[in-house]
């Protein structure tokens, strides 16, 4: 029996939900009153000790009034109930305590349907889904997509960006052009330079092989004319 009371109560509760958003969806199309709709990114990062927009944007089919109010809400990623972190309503109301106590600021402009805001000093802790909720009677709150916030410790102070990223390749050609450039000119140089050595070598070898050369000669040519003295020498004694 009380399983099926248990079920009872579900299928009561599935059905009273249903019920509500087929009402939602029943004023939204037949009435003048519309949905809000609102657009926000999906996931943001962190960093540790920084700072971090979580952007809100929407759209409602009625004026701009002083009864707009924005509201968003925080739920940790280990689960737990939805926390209301910031209010507004004509001015910024941060909640003061709580987890973030002080840390939300207001970074939205209403008139340019902007309801973000930012959160500052991140911490580990901080990391879990946001909500960002917009209400401007008549018209009602429509979607409600989660902002999914991630925080890290910063492991590396230098990051790139896409401007880096596009110098880095528009002249990464060009310096590898210019290096090859020189490498070749570099070994042009080397390779002359060693021909010219070469060729002062030989040079020098030549020099030296005619020196040694000249001196056989002239040793040659001393012995022939001691040779020719010492033969005149002894034909006169004959004589």
């Amino acid at each position: 029996s009380g399983g099926r009371e248990s079920a009872r109560g579900m299928s009561s509760g599935v059905d009273g939900s249903a019920g509500c958003l087929g009402l939602l969806v029943l004023l939204c199309g037949l009435s003048r009153v519309f949905c809000i709709e609102v657009q926000v990114d999906s996931h943001v990062n962190g960093i540790v000790g920084q700072h971090v927009k979580l952007r809100c944007n929407f759209w409602s089919s009625s004026p701009i009034s002083e009864y707009l109010t924005v509201d968003w809400t925080y739920r940790p990623h280990h689960g737990g109930p939805p926390q209301n972190i910031f209010h507004y309503q004509s001015i910024a109301f941060p909640v003061a305590g709580g987890a973030f106590g002080n840390r939300v600021t207001w970074e939205g402009d209403i008139s340019l349907n902007d309801a973000s805001i930012a959160v500052r000093d991140l911490r580990l802790n901080d990391n879990g889904t946001f909500t960002c909720s917009v209400k401007n009677p008549p018209d009602v709150q429509g979607n409600l997509p989660p902002t999914m916030l991630l925080v890290t410790e910063q492991a590396i102070s230098f990051q790139l960006s896409t401007a880096m990223l596009l110098s880095i390749m528009v002249f990464a050609p060009s310096v590898l052009v210019v290096v090859l450039l020189l490498l070749r000119m570099l070994r042009k140089r080397r390779s002359s330079s060693m021909k010219y050595s070469v060729e002062v070598v030989n040079k020098v070898d030549r020099q030296r092989k005619r020196t040694w050369r000249e001196r056989i000669y002239e040793c040659c040519y001393r012995c022939s004319e001691v040779r020719g003295e010492v033969m005149h020498r002894e034909h006169g004694k004959k004589g």
